[in-house]
């Protein structure tokens, strides 16, 4: 057990007195002051002891449990939910306070989201957050949405892990600072995330509709906030907000991985047990947005290399028993390639691109449709398409059919998520806001009760005109207010629920390189093609597979990359047997997720199952490898698809600022594979390509006799091993494979490129530099703990510090370090955003802070804290399947296996200041970084916020 420090005990018992004296100033404070120092001092008083466990009375009181989930409830209102899952060595905590944007008044427009960013800024006890979470190893972050906020964290399982984690969120639920000095830098930074999402036409055109459709609930606003109330918020205020919603009856506390359930009450108790309940109840949303009496229109008119048209309609909360129903209906229009709208707009080329669904929200929400049209083609012709097959169901109904595949999907991807522990406890904390996590299962339920009829009630009572916003990138002849039911009453829906039985667990799995590599087994296939399997028990039985196939030479490929681009997605367009629906409904009664993407020379599939399917899916996927359709009419559907994309990149400027860069970098001449071509070259090539490249491709370059195979997972590898020998066997390349190898690009001194991006109210930088050097040459493990040092430890970096913490430049920094296992190049860059204004001061101080680093080099506690995080790091890396397989599958490429990463750890954990250092001074060029930034530079300069 760890040992509480004077310095906590103080700062734990500050907060019993502060919580209730800052938040109410009342009469009777000292005496409820006393009584919650008295309730700290008995928690010390067992915590202090050599008794392992709290005593019974001390104890959380369990109030409810569905499949596998336990509910426990706090004396101060704290609810709290357990969740072990023993199949990874990983633990999640989450901490959900029910506070949104829903909640904001008039003024404090994005002030949830900018408080979820000052609660990082540190606490007496934690003072560095993301540094404290980094040096643990941990992936974690902070979401805000319109009913809640949360927090989370995902670490190696440990006790020492578990306590830090429920000590640090306890903590900082009461104790964060909110600095004014703090706020001074930080709302430039969220400012600059408000500017990044300005970019993007089809957000913004989103947004706009919501705030036409909602004039009254603040569901029409922006959970990010508005601009000047991200600048001019007064700190006080920042502060009354925080201690007015951030208390323990207005928290939910979820554990979920591998720990001891018994552990994780103790450690809850003692550190969220002894917070005070405020004396003044949590105050209550009451705004309902009323009946819309007429169809509304917005439009936006900007700067953009595309279209898009949408339409949102109001509709029920996402507790109340018709929203099994809205999600269904969404589903139905919006799903590839059965969908009413994908027919309606895509088949007929009015639109490259439809997106939809409906927000399970706490109060009624929405249901929205998008769709992205090119610049050629009518707008309005599209907009007519998409209320016509919107609100023209009454006359062509619902099927079984369509409610079925839709069914299928949702439940699939909602059984992939639960598998996943960390998935799950951010998923419960969604539907906590809504009113009561067990709504989770209750959705569930309804999704596999709802019938098409009740589909097509919903369509007839929510699809129509008066209740309708169309959005834009004329007046109603009478009234027909549509009337919207209120929050239904959750906890008569929930109550005496109890759920199925718990999804079964998987074994307890070590991912060191050691445990892996022993429990691999290797071989070859009848094709000559070699496998990795790595045989384990999982949660939900389920099995990952990474399949490469490498084709063809630099000299035979040359002028073919963009059918190499394009054949993968050609691939999953169905085969000569199952036509495109077939194929999509086949995997999914499979429960599978197949993956096929493709560049030139090779080939990857993915796909993740369970167990009792993975034979069959396999027989899908060799009909897709043998027999694929390769139909022209999905080729044009998918080639108008990429060239509206690209159309949209002209004017981007993270796309624009990093082709300038790499491009540079690039040594190859057009046609050759490697080569890099611009965004027109790029367009100009996949208008040239045709079907019969593709077929050309398929036919002349692909086999079953290169590449590797890697399974992770729950399988039988004596029925596996035979299913893959047929899927590749007699299936040879009409011309062999040679890998085309690549070569660094060094030396290059350029001065900075400026882009111009007009109308973009957020500006990128990117800079990059090449090494000859292979990821195992001695000194990459010194660089490669430079760079995190650098850059790559996000928050807890010299750039995170300096440029996002300090400075509040930028909503994101960070230095990546990209090495080659097989050729001697290795890809150092530096990526950030800012406002364009900023955009000087973000290059000079990237600048300062690269060559700081250089000149000066890091420091032993960097040193310490770097190497730590890592190695935890890696282990959370290997313990998620899908990426085990990918790795796995290039250890046979290379030629390693999985002592290549043990000696690597090894050599990290050696490493000393000096190594590092040096490896920094011989590698890192700040005089050779090639720079480009894109924004709207020439933009006049707003005038500076006034002072609050």
């Amino acid at each position: 057990m760890v040992v509480l420090k004077r310095k906590d005990v103080l700062i734990l018992m500050k907060s019993a007195f502060t919580t209730e004296s800052i938040d109410h100033l009342q009469s009777d404070w000292p005496s409820r002051a006393l009584r919650s120092c008295l309730a700290m001092f008995l928690v010390l008083g067992t915590y202090l002891s050599d008794r392992p466990h709290l005593q019974a009375e001390n104890m959380p009181t369990k109030v409810a449990s569905v499949e596998g989930i336990n509910e426990y409830r706090l004396d101060n209102g704290l609810k709290v939910l357990l969740f072990v899952d023993n199949s990874q060595p990983k633990v999640t905590v989450n901490c959900t306070v029910f506070v949104g944007s829903r909640h904001e008044g008039y003024g404090e427009a994005g002030m949830a989201h900018l408080l979820e960013h000052m609660v990082f800024k540190g606490t007496d006890l934690n003072p560095e957050i993301p540094k404290a979470l980094k040096d643990r190893g941990a992936t974690f972050n902070g979401t805000t949405w319109v009913d809640r906020t949360n927090y989370y964290e995902t670490l190696p399982a440990s006790n020492e892990n578990l306590e830090f984690a429920i000590r640090l969120e306890a903590d900082r639920l009461v104790n964060s600072k909110i600095l004014g000095e703090d706020l001074a830098s930080e709302f430039s930074v969220v400012r600059s995330e408000f500017e990044r999402g300005e970019n993007n036409p089809i957000g913004v055109l989103r947004q706009r509709m919501l705030s036409a459709a909602f004039q009254w609930h603040n569901y029409g606003k922006s959970t990010i906030g508005n601009r000047t109330d991200i600048e001019r918020v007064p700190v006080d205020n920042l502060r009354a907000f925080y201690r007015k919603y951030y208390r323990p009856d207005n928290a939910m506390v979820i554990v979920a991985g591998k720990f001891e359930e018994a552990k994780a009450l103790e450690y809850v108790q003692k550190y969220f047990g002894v917070l005070a309940r405020p004396k003044q109840p949590l105050p209550a949303t009451y705004t309902v947005e009323p009946p819309q009496d007429g169809e509304r229109i917005t439009m936006v008119r900007r700067v953009a290399d595309i279209q898009a048209v949408g339409a949102v309609y109001h509709v029920p909360a996402g507790g109340d028993p018709e929203y099994p129903a809205i999600d269904l209906l969404a589903e139905v229009l919006t799903d590839e390639p059965s969908g009413r709208l994908y027919k309606s707009m895509i088949e007929t080329k009015l639109a490259t691109g439809v997106f939809g669904g409906a927000e399970g929200l706490h109060d009624p929400g929405t249901i929205l449709f998008l769709a992205q049209v090119p610049l050629e083609k009518s707008l309005e012709k599209a907009e007519s398409a998409m209320l016509e097959t919107l609100e023209n169901l009454v006359n062509a109904p619902v099927t079984e059919e369509e409610v079925s595949r839709a069914k299928q999907k949702i439940l699939n991807q909602r059984e992939r998520a639960a598998a996943r522990s960390d998935s799950l406890a951010i998923s419960l904390s969604d539907w906590a806001a809504q009113g009561d996590w067990k709504l989770y299962f209750l959705y569930r339920d309804g999704i596999e009760k709802t019938t098409a009829a009740q589909v097509q009630v919903a369509a007839q009572k929510y699809l129509v005109r008066n209740n309708r916003t169309v959005g834009r990138f004329m007046p109603a002849d009478r009234s027909d207010r549509i009337q919207i039911p209120e929050r239904p009453d959750v906890n008569e829906l929930v109550k005496d629920y109890k759920g199925r039985e718990a999804i079964s667990e998987g074994e307890q799995f070590d991912p060191s390189p050691a445990n892996i590599e022993s429990r691999l087994v290797r071989g070859k296939l009848a094709s000559g093609l070699p496998y990795a399997f790595l045989a384990k028990k999982t949660r939900g039985a389920t099995v990952n597979l990474t399949l490469n196939l490498r084709f063809g030479d630099e000299k035979s490929l040359f002028g073919k990359s963009a059918a190499c681009d394009l054949f993968g997605e050609m691939l999953m367009r169905g085969t000569k047997n199952l036509p495109l629906q077939q194929f999509n409904d086949k995997l999914a009664s499979l429960k599978a997720t197949v993956r096929a993407s493709s560049r030139p020379q090779s080939l990857t599939i993915g796909l993740e199952t369970r167990r009792e399917h993975l034979a069959e899916v396999l027989e899908v996927i060799e009909e897709m490898l043998r027999n694929p359709a390769f139909e022209e009419k999905e080729f044009e559907l998918i080639r108008d698809q990429v060239l509206t994309s690209l159309e949209s990149q002209k004017s981007e400027p993270q796309a624009l600022a990093n082709l300038a860069v790499s491009r540079t970098l690039n040594p190859y001449k057009r046609g050759d594979i490697r080569y890099l071509p611009t965004i027109d070259e790029e367009i100009e090539d996949f208008q040239k390509l045709s079907i019969a490249d593709i077929v050309d491709l398929h036919a002349k370059y692909l086999s079953g006799t290169e590449g590797e195979v890697a399974i992770v997972g729950d399988f039988d590898a004596e029925e596996i091993e035979p299913k893959l020998s047929k899927m590749l066997g007699n299936w040879k390349s009409k011309v062999p494979f040679q890998r085309a190898a690549t070569s660094a690009t060094t030396d290059v001194k350029l001065p900075l490129q400026s882009i111009e991006t007009p109308d973009k109210a957020n500006s990128v930088y990117f800079a990059s530099q090449q090494y000859a050097l292979r990821d195992d040459h001695p000194k990459y493990p010194a660089l490669l703990i430079g760079n995190q040092v650098l850059g790559a430890g996000a928050l807890s970096s010299r750039l995170g510090d300096r440029v996002r913490q300090k400075e509040g430049l930028s909503y994101g920094v960070n230095s990546n370090l990209a090495s080659s296992s097989i050729d001697e190049r290795t890809v150092f860059y530096i990526t950030a955003i800012a406002n364009p204004k900023n955009r000087d001061k973000l290059v000079a101080t990237i600048d300062e802070e690269v060559r700081k680093l250089v000149k000066d080099g890091i420091t032993s506690q960097e040193l310490q804290d770097t190497v730590q995080g890592y190695l935890q790091n890696q282990q959370l890396i290997r313990s998620r399947d899908v990426g085990l397989a990918g790795l796995l599958a290039n250890n046979i490429f290379t030629g390693r296996d999985m002592s290549y990463y043990e000696k690597l750890e090894s050599a990290v954990s050696q490493l000393t200041v000096d190594a590092v250092n040096d490896a920094i001074a011989e590698y890192i060029d700040p005089d050779t970084l090639v720079v480009a930034t894109a924004g709207d530079f020439q933009a006049p300069t707003p005038p500076p916020p006034s002072k609050p």
